[in-house]
């Protein structure tokens, strides 16, 4: 077989018998050594991938078993901020999904983001987003909207679910079983994929703000409190999406 053949061959397969493995390893050609080690790197990366999967459904599997069809991973995005709204997503899984990579959205990569967001809007039972603005952050702290936006989302969804993952928080006057997961982010799919919607979402919000509020540089601080939104603060004073009761915006 040519290098060519061989590396379109080893795309196709997931696993080599053992004399198979041999016969390459024995080949004298630099070009199939560097095919096959690329294959065997591919293989440990989707096993590694396979593992997080199974440590991070953990909980979805145990309540799948027991009973419970529809679980709904709720988490939020954007409690920090000096501007912009919070926003919470709620997201229900089917059993079968399955996204190598799923994280917590602060540990991926935009483009990497953007490519999960598609894949779980596309496959998803149920999706619901809500979100807190900057006056309502002000009249009832950001804590307090955080958990009204979460109520709604989870309300919003067009598929009741039989129980809420919940980031941390439990959410009040709620008529549903939930669990708290402190750090569920990294350790649940279901409220991993609702971190990735709600990022996405508020991210391309942020960036509509920043056309419609040019000079604090919503595009790229996504309203945080960096260098140059602080010096934009100063010079220009706050616009209708900063938050006033946030230390910062008014002092600045």
């Amino acid at each position: 077989m040519t290098i060519k053949e061989i590396k379109e061959w080893l795309e196709t397969c997931k696993e080599l018998p053992a004399e198979v493995q041999a016969l390459f390893m024995a080949d004298a050609r630099s070009g199939v050594q560097a095919v096959y080690r690329r294959w065997q790197r591919n293989q440990e990366k989707a096993r590694k991938q396979q593992e997080r999967w199974l440590e991070m459904s953990r909980y979805e599997r145990e309540l799948w078993k027991r009973g419970y069809r529809h679980i709904a991973g709720v988490d939020e995005v954007g409690r920090g901020p000096l501007a912009g709204p919070v926003v919470t997503a709620a997201v229900i899984l089917p059993q079968d999904f399955y996204l190598p990579g799923l994280n917590d959205s602060k540990k991926v990569s935009p483009a990497q983001r953007e490519v999960m967001y598609e894949r779980i809007m596309e496959g998803a039972v149920a999706v619901s987003i809500a979100m807190s603005d900057a006056p309502l952050i002000d009249e009832m702290n950001i804590f307090q909207a955080t958990l009204r936006a979460m109520h709604e989302a989870v309300r919003g969804l067009q598929v009741v679910p039989d129980i809420t993952l919940n980031d941390a928080v439990t959410i009040p006057q709620l008529s549903l079983e939930q669990r708290p997961l402190i750090g569920g982010d990294g350790k649940s799919i279901s409220i991993a994929a609702a971190s990735i919607v709600a990022k996405v979402e508020r991210d391309r919000l942020m960036k509509e703000y920043d056309r419609q509020y040019p000079g604090y540089g919503f595009a790229s601080n996504m309203g945080y409190g960096t260098a140059e939104h602080l010096a934009a603060l100063r010079e220009k004073g706050p616009c209708p999406i900063h938050r006033r009761s946030f230390g910062g915006v008014l002092q600045s």
